[in-house]
């Protein structure tokens, strides 16, 4: 099956990640997050689910710090792979998940300290970058 290397509407191409496969599976054999951030800190799937985790706990504080970072993590990564500040970062492929959990993350912990503007703009962001994505991790 061809790839899709162009949008339809003459917008930038999707943006994909590199996958690293250290990092993602340690984290799908359940090593612990704190583990896999300190081995791979540029990795926003460790970042994500430290949040993730963080947020579940009552944590908001600290699910805001593990989210942003991850946030600025996963940017620095698409702007190595090419993307120019805006455009498709699928959520199909499975590499971009990290950054775009972590932008979900950024923006739940936002909303949850009284952020609303960047709440805001993390939803948008999402919405903007994947559809699937603010689908998939609708709450």
């Amino acid at each position: 099956m061809a790839r899709m290397t162009q949008n339809l509407l003459g917008g930038p191409p999707p943006t994909e990640l590199p996958d690293n496969t250290e990092a993602r599976t340690a984290l799908e054999n359940g090593v612990d997050p704190i583990e896999v951030a300190a081995r791979h800190p540029d990795y926003p799937g460790a970042w994500a689910e430290l949040a993730d985790r963080a947020f579940a706990k009552g944590s908001v504080i600290d699910s805001y710090a593990y989210a942003r970072t991850g946030y600025h993590r996963g940017l620095d990564q698409l702007r190595r792979a090419g993307w120019k500040g805006h455009g498709p970062i699928p959520w199909e492929h499975a590499p971009n998940r990290g950054f775009l959990r972590a932008l979900n993350a950024l923006g739940r912990a936002a909303a949850a300290i009284g952020e609303e503007d960047e709440a805001e703009r993390c939803k948008a962001f999402l919405r903007d970058s994947s559809a699937a994505a603010a689908e998939a991790l609708a709450q």
